[in-house]
This record gives structure tokens, C-alpha cells and sequence, in this order.
């Protein structure tokens, strides 16, 4: 079961550090907000497509549990991505995948407020070696800066998203048990509903892009993997081990995030981003080599 869920989480941080990269290359190509509507609905329309059938089995237990999983679909995947595409029109590609490696710090953080749910000492370290890697990231290299909060802006937009995204995590210990084809396709009908009036704000104030060709396959890559199969390979590997060591994987996508950044953005690759990398890697060995004996 651990190497199966390493494998779903790794695929899954993949992924996602292509889905910031997609962010990236979106700017000028669709707009952040008509990205994160379309990709739903791009995506709404794949799940009604090869899903319906199980869809209809589980219908009972989606109307039972519409509110909870409407929310799951607004905050974990509207909310985060719209922070995440509006935070790539301000900050590189590069800073917005290693700011996502600060997630499983914050899930340790709510499941400890909240369930005082603990982690192992081996685990305390392997989030502030982690930490360290995401201040240094978010201070451009130079710690110094930190005494003065110069942030850029979207450094603080990819904050907020790591938030929101620790919060659906930790939230992801009350999903409704059924079949994952029926719990991806509600939260995704969610995030489809929670898309639109962004959408219309950004229409509102003359800054929606419709997509051109570039703009298309960005939709289609993001629909198709970091919405649909990362989602669910997400949710199954934190069932699988626990929402803290799953968490973990999440510092997997600077990894993969800052290669896809060099390779397809064109982005300088600064000596600061490799120490940040070696402390993210670092940070992920020490927690999950010294994790406690009982996961979850």
C-alpha cells in the first residue's frame, strides 16, 4: 500500500508542477480567471462522459452530501487555482512551485490545532528544513529581505494558496465514502459553479482573455491532468497513508515544477532555487524515514 501511494502522489506532484508552469505559459493566452472556469468545465464535461453510469449509482449519497461536497470542489479546487494562475501574472513559475512545498507544513499545523493530531520528532524537522526552503524562496535568496515583508505580490497570492489547499486537505477526513468517479465529479460540478462569478468579475473589468491556440491546450492539459487525475490520485493517497505524510509529496513539485519551469519557460535556473530544492528533498526524506508507526 506505501509504494502505491507513493507512486499515485509522486505522479500527482508531476502533475501539478505542470500545472503551475501551465500558469505561466497561460499569461497573455487566457486569462487567469477564464482559465480556471474553462478547465472545470472542460473537465465537467470528460467526467459526465465516462462517469455518469457511477454517477447514477451514488446519486443518493451526492444529494445527501451536496453542501459538503460543493465546498470541497470551491475551495480546493476554484479557490486554490484561482490564487495560483493570479499569482503567475506577478511571480515566476519557479517561486510559485517551491511556495507550494510550505502545504504539508501547514497541514501538520491545522491537524495539530485542530485534532492535536502529532508528528514524530524525525517529522518536526523534516517540516522546518522544508520551511527554511520556502522562506528562502519567498525572500529571492536574500533572508535579510524578510525583516523588511518584501514580498512580491505573488509570492503572497501563492501563500493564500497553500492555505486554502492545507485546509481542503485536512478537511478531506470527512469525504463522504463512495466511489472516487462520484466524488471527483461533484467537487468538480463545485468548482465549476464557484468559477463563474470570477469569471464574470473578470470580465467586468476588461481583463478577460479569451484562449487562443496556446491558450486551448493549456486548458485541455489542465483539465485533463492536474484537474482530473491528480485530484483523484491525491485524495486516494491521502486515504491511503494519512493526510500528513501525503502532505509530504507536495514538496515533490518544486521538483518538477522548476525543471518543467526551465525546460518550457525559459526561466534562469538561480543558485538560491538549488539550495531551496536540496532542503525541500531534504526536509521530505527526514519526515517520512522518522514518521510515527501509526500514519494517521
Amino acid at each position: 500500500m506505501n509504494a502505491r501511494a507513493y507512486f499515485y502522489l509522486s505522479i500527482t506532484a508531476l502533475f501539478w508542477g505542470g500545472n503551475s508552469v501551465a500558469g505561466k505559459m497561460a499569461v497573455g493566452h487566457v486569462s487567469p480567471m477564464m482559465l480556471t472556469t474553462l478547465r472545470w468545465l472542460v473537465a465537467l464535461v470528460v467526467i459526465l462522459a465516462l462517469m455518469t453510469p457511477q454517477i447514477r449509482r451514488d446519486w443518493d449519497k451526492i444529494r445527501r452530501h451536496w453542501l459538503q461536497l460543493i465546498a470541497y470542489g470551491a475551495v480546493g479546487f476554484t479557490l486554490f487555482n484561482a490564487f495560483l494562475y493570479s499569482a503567475v501574472k506577478h511571480t515566476s513559475a519557479i517561486n510559485a512551485v517551491i511556495l507550494q512545498a510550505g502545504i504539508p507544513m501547514l497541514i501538520f499545523l491545522f491537524n495539530f490545532a485542530l485534532f492535536r493530531m502529532k508528528a514524530s520528532l524525525a517529522q518536526v524537522v523534516g517540516f522546518t528544513v522544508t520551511l527554511i526552503g520556502v522562506l528562502l524562496t519567498a525572500a529571492h535568496g536574500d533572508f535579510a529581505s524578510l525583516m523588511w515583508l518584501r514580498f512580491n505580490f505573488g509570492d503572497a497570492l501563492m501563500i493564500l494558496a497553500c492555505i486554502v489547499y492545507a485546509a481542503y486537505t485536512v478537511a478531506l477526513r470527512w469525504k463522504p465514502v463512495m466511489h472516487w468517479q462520484s466524488f471527483i465529479a461533484a467537487p468538480a460540478f463545485g468548482a465549476l459553479l464557484s468559477a463563474m462569478p470570477l469569471l464574470f468579475w473578470e470580465l467586468s473589468t476588461d481583463s478577460a482573455i479569451v484562449p487562443d491556440a496556446t491558450g486551448w491546450a493549456i486548458v485541455l492539459y489542465a483539465a485533463i491532468f492536474p484537474s482530473l487525475m491528480s485530484q483523484v490520485l491525491y485524495v486516494r493517497g491521502v486515504e491511503m497513508i494519512g493526510a500528513n505524510r501525503a502532505g509530504l509529496f507536495i514538496n515533490a513539485i518544486p521538483v518538477f515544477g522548476t525543471l518543467l519551469s526551465v525546460l518550457l519557460v525559459g526561466e534562469a535556473f538561480q543558485p538560491f532555487h538549488l539550495v531551496a530544492l536540496a532542503l525541500v528533498l531534504g526536509g521530505i526524506a527526514i519526515a517520512e524515514r522518522g514518521r510515527p508507526k501509526l500514519p494517521r
